[in-house]
């Protein structure tokens, strides 16, 4: 009994001497540019992309190590996507832009790399994200598609048959950049959707994913 006891002891107090070797859990905030395509894949072998339009992101997040060099980062965030479709030279010319809004969660795990004796680390990560919509706009010109005449309107999302896009969004975040000593850091992202936004899938037509790419600016403290 006394040397389970002394045992157990001795796995607290490693533990206790692990944890406290690690560095404190930080919090930051950064914000960005963010240039959001929609991606398109039909059963009848199209695959293709929409053009990109300009939005922009704000995150706040938590930085929690769980080693010497790696963290994991959740955080929530607001997320401008969405995608530009354009056509010439036909009946069916014109312009539609859908731009819209998402509540993102995040969670990130995230290696960092030392860059001399400064502080400066080079960070590299990924991780899943569950988004949920919050408000879109399609501004349309001309007729796409049957996208619809020119003016602007407000999409609709859910699962039913009239609405413009499903309102959850899921997929996987891949980051990379600097952390300065100072605590401000810079870096870039990829936000590659894996559900499809169609409402019921739109039948047998294949899937539209959301892809973004970021530019950011922050700082930890």
């Amino acid at each position: 009994m006394k040397k389970i006891a002394l045992l157990a002891a001795g796995i607290l107090i490693g533990g206790a001497a692990s944890a406290q070797s690690l560095p404190p859990v930080k919090y930051g905030l950064k914000v960005g540019v963010n240039l959001p395509k929609l991606h398109v894949n039909n059963t009848n072998g199209d695959d293709w992309e929409s053009q990109s339009t300009t939005n922009f992101s704000v995150t706040g997040y938590a930085d929690v190590p769980v080693a010497n060099g790696l963290s994991v980062q959740p955080g929530i965030s607001l997320q401008g996507k969405g995608g530009k479709f354009e056509r010439t030279g036909s009946a069916a010319a014109g312009e539609v832009k859908d731009n819209t809004m998402y509540a993102e969660i995040p969670v990130n795990l995230v290696g960092k790399i030392p860059l001399g004796t400064t502080g400066t680390n080079f960070y590299l990560g990924a991780g899943p994200y569950a988004a949920f919509a919050i408000s879109g706009e399609r501004k349309a010109s001309g007729n796409i598609g049957g996208f619809g005449v020119s003016g602007d309107r407000d999409l609709e999302f859910g699962s039913d048959n009239g609405d413009d896009y499903k309102s959850t969004d899921f997929g996987v975040n891949f980051l990379a950049g600097f952390q300065l000593n100072s605590g401000f850091n810079i870096g870039a992202g990829y936000g590659l959707g894996l559900s499809d936004l169609r409402p019921n899938g739109d039948g047998d037509n294949g899937k539209t994913t959301n892809r973004v790419l970021s530019f950011s600016v922050g700082y930890s403290f």
